[in-house]
């Protein structure tokens, strides 16, 4: 990708995130699942860190070396003719600078980036985490940063701590915000609180979906390490154990 191509799908994947009528982001985990997404119809393809770890061979949690998660984003990036926004987790120890010029570089439209500490799960202090974020925004202007709020994750479960790390985020020129894990019944207050500005809700099993969200106010519905869990852990077991069986694995 060009310098132009990536700020012209940096552009478009900006635009979808309107509050009230939910971007739907499929997380892939390698090329043949981004192709999979795109092919299919979806506007934007996300990565997840934990799949991509998986299919790598690597733990979530900065075990993969940045040189190798950065060159998967590259190959789903060249693959796909659609944005990809990719999830970084806290940039593999690269300085912030560094990783807003790596993503450039490997032709990634948007990012997710996490304010706890992959490693120790200990929450980021969020001035500290709000100076990472806007160095990663000025060696990157294009970058639609989806900013991971970790608070019902890892922190104290607090609503009213997520809040002011969320319009910290949003201080330093962030596009979204993500609180992973906020109670459903809290979506909506959650919402209105940050100015009905973009936000982006998980969706699991059991949980609501986008068409339930999007009265909520919610921007951006992702789908984490799920998909690729139900076709590892559920599908694909059930074939090998066929096999073993000396059935077919393709049913009937």
């Amino acid at each position: 990708m060009t310098k132009t191509d990536v700020t012209e799908a940096a552009k478009a994947l900006r635009a979808l995130h309107v509050p009230g009528s939910p971007l739907v982001v499929p997380n892939a985990w390698d090329v043949s699942s981004a192709r999979v997404f795109a092919e299919a119809g979806h506007p934007v393809v996300a990565t997840t860190s934990v799949a991509v770890a998986a299919a790598l061979g690597y733990q979530d949690g900065h075990d993969m070396p940045a040189d190798v998660a950065f060159d998967a984003v590259r190959r789903i990036a060249a693959a796909v003719d659609v944005p990809v926004t990719t999830d970084i987790e806290r940039g593999y120890d690269l300085p912030a600078a560094r990783i807003g010029e790596r993503l450039a570089e490997v032709g990634a439209a948007g990012c997710n980036l996490e304010d706890s500490d992959p490693r120790t799960q200990a929450m980021v202090e969020i001035g500290e985490q709000a100076e990472f974020l806007a160095a990663v925004r000025a060696a990157n202007p294009d970058l639609v940063i989806n900013a991971r709020i970790d608070e019902f994750l890892h922190g104290e479960k607090s609503f009213d701590d997520a809040v002011r790390r969320a319009q910290a985020y949003f201080e330093v020129g962030v596009d979204c915000v993500f609180p992973i894990r906020l109670p459903g019944d809290r979506i909506a207050e959650f919402v209105e609180a940050v100015g009905r500005r973009p936000v982006n809700v998980g969706h699991g099993p059991g949980s609501p979906t986008a068409n339930d969200l999007a009265p909520l106010g919610v921007a951006r519905v992702s789908f984490g390490p799920g998909l690729h869990n139900v076709l590892m852990a559920k599908q694909l077991t059930k074939m090998a154990t066929a096999m073993l069986d000396g059935g077919s694995p393709y049913g009937g």
